[in-house]
């Protein structure tokens, strides 16, 4: 079973990230062309292209101007603890043992704008670039297309190794569509998470985010083969609603 969860805008790099147990991304090499065509944009370029104010623009355009793809820690820190959003409090990947993280390695990816695919172990370095980010250069029209073939053969050699076929999709709408799971093969279950709010059931993003954390993290610690199992999710309130799910979709409520 592998799951893909989207990354986060907030970071943390404030804390160094624990020696020893590190990876290099797949797509180093990518990621820092993308760098290089990011650099190439003044401040005032780079706020309108990620839509932040000028002190992010300014922290930004400092970040990719010294963008190192060979750094180690502590200026690169592994991306699980790196992230900091919602769904990772979810995940609370700082209190995962190393056996659960040994087992995250190769079943969790976490699907980013500027490294493509991540395992949680991979070093990155601080930045702030959202797949829907309208950045076009050379042939490429948008970070879709240029990340289109890299990821659809990164998960067709995952899909070959871990060998279930089966991909639980705890990503976002918008970094979902970077990947085709026609053309990789995989089946797909998405969990759904809503609250019950006026009388009906309702998606609410800061909820359902970390909810999609809080699954991941289940799914981990259970070392999960059949998705079957997901149906006996029940933290912080939630539980299957078999009513409002369909035949892969599935609704979680509270």
């Amino acid at each position: 079973m592998i799951i893909t969860i989207s990354p986060a805008k907030s970071l943390d790099f404030k804390k160094p990230g624990p020696e020893g147990a590190v990876s290099t991304p797949e797509f180093t090499k990518e990621a820092a062309y993308l760098a290089g065509e990011i650099r190439k944009r003044s401040v005032t370029g780079l706020r309108e292209l990620l839509k932040v104010s000028a002190k992010l623009a300014r922290e930004n355009h400092e970040r990719f101007r010294l963008w190192n793809p060979d750094a180690g820690l502590p200026d690169a820190k592994q991306a699980i603890l790196a992230y900091s959003g919602d769904a990772f409090r979810g995940l609370d990947a700082g209190s995962l043992s190393a056996a659960d993280l040994e087992w995250a390695q190769g079943h969790l990816r976490i699907l980013s704008g500027m490294y493509g695919i991540l395992r949680p172990l991979d070093l990155i370095l601080p930045y702030r670039l959202e797949f829907a980010t309208k950045l076009g250069f050379h042939k490429y029209k948008d970070l879709y297309e240029y990340w289109d073939q890299k990821l659809e053969s990164s998960l067709k050699n995952l899909k070959a190794i871990e060998g279930s076929g089966i991909l639980v999709n705890l990503a976002s709408a918008g970094y979902y569509r970077a990947i085709d799971p026609e053309k990789t093969g995989f089946t797909v279950y998405t969990p759904v998470f809503k609250e019950y709010r006026n009388g009906g059931y309702r998606f609410l993003s800061v909820y359902g985010k970390k909810a999609r954390g809080m699954m991941a993290r289940f799914i981990i610690e259970r070392r999960m083969e059949d998705p079957e199992e997901m149906k006996l999710f029940n933290s912080d309130g939630y539980y299957y609603n078999d009513p409002l799910s369909g035949d892969r979709e599935w609704v979680f409520t509270r």
